[in-house]
Order: C-alpha cells, then structure tokens, then sequence
C-alpha cells in the first residue's frame, strides 16, 4: 500500500506569473485527477501469475487558494502540512538514517519488526533482473525509496541550492545585524566549515588548578574516612 500526498499548482502557459487560460478553473483539474487515479495500472507478476496495481477509493482533492477566507484549505494548514513531511528522516519511519552495505547486518539493527522485512525485501527485489535498474539495495535503509519530496521544474520554479543559499544569506544578515558588524561591502567575512584538532590535555596553568582540585577532592575523603573510622571504633 502506497501513501501519496501530492500539490498541483494550475499555472499558466508562460510561467508561474501568468494566468491560467479560463478553461483551467480548479473543477477541470479534480475532474483530471480523479479521472487519471481511476484508469492508472500497472501489472505486477509474481510467481507466475499476476495482479494489477490500482489507486484505491481513499481519494481526497481539495483546492488551496491564498486567501484563507474561501471555502477551500487554508494555505497557512498546507504550508504547515507539507513541511511536516518535508523535514522527515528514515528514522521516523522505523528504519536507520544510514546506508546497509551488507544484508547480513540486518538483523541487527535496531528498528521495528516492520521496518527489518522492508528493508529485507529491498535486498531480494534487488537482485531480480526485472528490479536492475531500481537501485533498491542502496536505499534500503529508507525502505527503497530514494526520491525527494518535491518534485518540479526549474522554469516554473527554483532549485532547492538556491533557496538554501537564500536562507544562508538572510541568517548571516540577521546575525551581522545583532551583532553590529559591518556589511560584507566593508568587511570579508570567514566561515569555518571544517573542525580542526588542536590537542588534549590541560594547557598553561591549567594543569596546577586540576591538581590543586585533586588534592582537595583527595584530602575531603581521607578526612570522610577517618571520621567513619573513629565513629565505627567508638
């Protein structure tokens, strides 16, 4: 059974700025998406025989405008839906954040009883000739499953490197802002992006303040003894 959660943008014929043609009201499009649920299947053999792979009954379509006050779902609700899923790991789902090299080390992992034979059929399906050209081994540790949650055009939209560099640059703002330094036009800021070892141990004075405390610590708990002993004899 396949869970599927999917946004339908209706744009127009030049881009996300454009209007859509007054055909594509939002009725035409559940009326496509219901249509196109209900004809899709795929065949799946098995041993021998086969059965067909259909979208079931549970099929909800509801439309998402800007403005919260149209008998729609609010956008602020599917915003707050869609990051939900978005921020995920594997590991919600039962399973490891990590690659499995070898199938043998299944069974040690620590996930749900669930989770270990989906990771199990990964393996199986992947060495089926009808399965080459999946890689399910390799994503078996997010049970097969190697796509990302959005899925889109760059002509309609942006790549996700750039809405993180976006992101980057407004943190680093907001955190120059704070601190009252000045800006990048007046000043190169460094970002370290790597950890670097420098060594172990105590380091100038520190070691005579650590001795010092271990002969307090050393001294209080002879003292502790020796008062526990006179009580004992006494």
């Amino acid at each position: 059974m396949v869970q599927f959660h999917a946004v339908i943008r209706l744009d127009g014929p030049d881009g996300p700025t454009d209007r859509p043609s007054d055909w594509a009201a939002v009725p035409v499009l559940q009326d496509a998406i219901r249509e196109t649920a209900a004809s899709v299947s795929v065949p799946i053999p098995d041993d021998g025989s086969s059965f067909v792979g259909r979208w079931g009954s549970q099929l909800d379509v509801d439309p998402i405008y800007v403005s919260t006050t149209l008998e729609s779902v609010a956008d602020q609700r599917v915003a707050s839906y869609i990051a939900k899923y978005a921020t995920k790991g594997a590991e919600s789902a039962g399973t490891v954040d990590r690659r499995i090299r070898d199938i043998r080390y299944v069974s040690r992992l620590e996930v749900t009883e669930h989770a270990r034979r989906m990771i199990y059929t990964c393996f199986i399906l992947d060495r089926k000739p009808e399965f080459r050209l999946l890689p399910l081994r390799q994503w078996a540790h997010i049970l097969g499953y190697r796509g990302h949650f959005s899925t889109k055009s760059r002509y309609y939209s942006t790549a996700l490197g750039a809405v993180r560099q976006a992101r980057a640059d407004h943190q680093a703002e907001a955190s120059r802002q704070r601190r009252g330094l000045p800006d990048l036009d007046t000043r190169q800021t460094v970002t370290a992006g790597e950890w670097r070892y420098v060594g172990s141990g105590h380091r100038d004075g520190e070691h005579f303040w650590a001795e010092l405390a271990r002969q307090q610590i050393s001294t209080a708990r002879r003292i502790a003894r020796e008062q526990k002993h006179s009580e004992s004899a006494g």
